[in-house]
């Protein structure tokens, strides 16, 4: 049975789910700017698609390494230890359900690894004035592959309008136990370079 989570709880993976290894971390959210009022479209471009980037931080000690060998996301698909990996880039944001899908086996992710932040970006948002208050129904959850189960999701609900990055959830390695942690922190990082940053200081 999936448990909901709300911004700032946390729950114990290794504990709900015995032997938990394969996970899939699938992120979702629906479009809205086609419904907007006249006011609100005059501060947006036209009616170009709402890209939104899905990417992974692998951290040691809470730190991710400079550079991206350590990032996942649409332009390195996979971790080097093939433990992390991406399903690829969704460039408009179509269909139902899960958007952006990372797989992480958590027991083949290397020792010096002690948590996975999954992070969202809106694509050039800033050129073409798009942000998070253009999108609804947004969405992180967590799957045990071998069972095809969900875990837990959480639901993105506040207002994010004029934000365009987002920390979405972590997963974090306590006393050799999994966790994950709904965490929900808006900014207005416009790359990935940008939120990488927060994790190297």
């Amino acid at each position: 049975m999936t448990i909901y989570l709300k911004k700032g709880q946390k729950i114990n993976l290794s504990k709900e789910k015995k032997g938990l290894s394969k996970t899939l971390v699938a992120l979702g959210w629906d479009e809205v700017s086609k419904n907007l009022s006249f006011f609100q479209r005059l501060f947006s471009i036209g009616e170009q698609d709402i890209d939104c980037d899905a990417s992974a931080f692998l951290l040691s000690d809470g730190k991710v390494s400079s550079g991206y060998d350590d990032i996942v996301y649409f332009g390195n698909l996979k971790h080097k230890s093939g433990a992390v990996y991406h399903s690829g880039d969704n460039l408009t944001g179509a269909g139902v359900g899960d958007k952006e899908v990372i797989n992480v086996n958590l027991d083949s992710l290397p020792k010096q690894f002690d948590g996975v932040v999954f992070v969202v970006n809106i694509y050039k948002a800033r050129d073409r004035r798009q942000h998070f208050g253009l999108l609804k129904n947004a969405y992180i959850r967590i799957v045990d592959v071998s069972t095809n189960s969900e875990i837990c999701r959480y639901t993105l609900d506040e207002n994010y309008d004029g934000k365009t990055a987002m920390i979405v959830a972590k997963l974090n390695k306590e006393n050799g136990e999994w966790h994950f942690d709904a965490i929900g922190e808006a900014t207005n990082d416009n790359r990935i370079s940008e939120m990488a940053d927060r994790f190297r200081k």
